[in-house]
């Protein structure tokens, strides 16, 4: 087995309760990981034997652009997706959703929800 990660995708969204974070939106970053069986990419070298990075970020960037109040329902949105796409060999990931400098009433520099399939 294997772990493959993507680390701090960055985007620019609007997600948030407060309107204020709805109009101005702010920065979020994106982590996906996953364990899955990498002995034949290792052998191979190709990618239809792995997990397409690209895809993988291609779902996560069309999720993070569609707006929600809350990061468990984007973090959900992600995972569900990704699901959804069938990808070979692709059984229990990880998403994990920052947002940056949340609105809690004094300093938090990150707010963050994990979920996993």
């Amino acid at each position: 087995m294997g772990k493959i990660e993507l680390c701090g995708m960055k985007f620019f969204a609007r997600h948030g309760c407060l309107e204020q974070e709805r109009l101005y939106g702010g920065e979020f970053l994106v982590d996906f990981s996953c364990s899955i069986d990498t002995s034949a990419a290792e052998t191979s070298d190709e990618l239809a034997d792995t997990v397409d990075y690209g895809r993988i970020y291609e779902i996560i960037e069309r999720q993070i652009r569609t707006p929600s109040r809350l990061l468990e329902h984007v973090a959900g949105r992600i995972a569900d997706s990704i699901s959804a796409e069938g990808l070979p060999g692709l059984e229990h990931f990880e998403v994990r959703v920052s947002k940056k400098n949340p609105p809690v009433g004094g300093v938090c520099e990150w707010a963050r929800v994990s979920v996993k399939r």
